[in-house]
């Protein structure tokens, strides 16, 4: 059966651990879905991984809702998610209403994923709930925010913590299924673990959240950059380099094709 965003609450009442990644074609997506992951994230990290960016700000809406579509065909079971691109939905409710609304409308995403708990933030997610759009939260590190925040790990000090705690209350309380935990101290990560009745993911946040995600491009080991806090479970630049050049000597020695 499909992944739910109610099934995601559950899991975190029965303490039984979510596994997230990103996507960002079909082929990748079918291999995720197939072997089992229960979330899959549309990230707009894709515009590094698969674009070329070295920031997520260049990436459009349409360019998300491009890779969503793909990413759709390749999905049976885990629960979807689009990432909304920077600018796409800062400027007003009525913006994040169609940004958000096209996602699920052209794309069969399940919900959506906004970066911060400010309050315009906030009443941004409480409308997109009240209109019937799931929205999963992200707060600590938020990559749209490169320019003010940098890469940093966030909430190191007492009062940032408190700031980042309250910022998550404050989207559990507009409605969203679930929040994203990005680059802060393990133990201000379990604090938010603990307060919260919907499941926390972590990302560089230690292993007290409800679950965990990664970008797939970083677990591959395919990304040129890697962020300090991924893991790589296989080289996949390493591996891929070795076919092409055996594929690259057997044709250049008339070994392939052998007929």
């Amino acid at each position: 059966m499909p992944v739910t965003t109610h099934q995601l609450i559950q899991w975190k009442q029965q303490e039984r651990s979510i596994v997230a990644l990103t996507a960002w074609d079909y082929a990748i997506a079918h291999v995720l879905d197939a072997a089992g992951v229960d979330l899959i994230l549309v990230g707009d990290s894709l515009a590094m991984v698969a674009l070329g960016y070295d920031t997520t700000l260049p990436v459009t809406l349409d360019e998300i809702l491009h890779h969503a579509k793909a990413v759709r065909r390749g999905v049976k079971r885990a629960l979807l998610v689009a990432d909304l691109p920077f600018m796409s939905y800062q400027e007003s409710v009525q913006q994040a209403l169609h940004s958000a609304g096209r996602a699920l409308k052209e794309t069969g995403v399940q919900a959506v994923k906004l970066e911060g708990g400010n309050p315009a933030i906030v009443a941004t997610v409480a409308q997109l709930v009240q209109a019937g759009i799931p929205v999963m939260g992200h707060v600590g590190l938020t990559p749209q925010a490169v320019h003010h925040l940098g890469y940093r790990q966030q909430g190191q000090s007492p009062e940032t913590a408190d700031h980042i705690l309250a910022e998550a209350i404050a989207l559990e309380q507009a409605g969203a299924f679930s929040i994203i935990l990005e680059h802060i101290p393990s133990d201000l990560a379990q604090q938010i673990t603990q307060k919260l009745t919907i499941p926390t993911i972590g990302i560089g946040a230690g292993p007290h959240c409800d679950g965990q995600v990664l970008v797939t491009a970083d677990l591959l080991g395919l990304s040129v950059r890697q962020p300090p806090f991924a893991k790589s479970y296989v080289n996949l630049r390493e591996v891929i380099t070795q076919a092409v050049q055996d594929y690259d000597a057997e044709v250049r020695e008339g070994k392939f094709p052998s007929k």
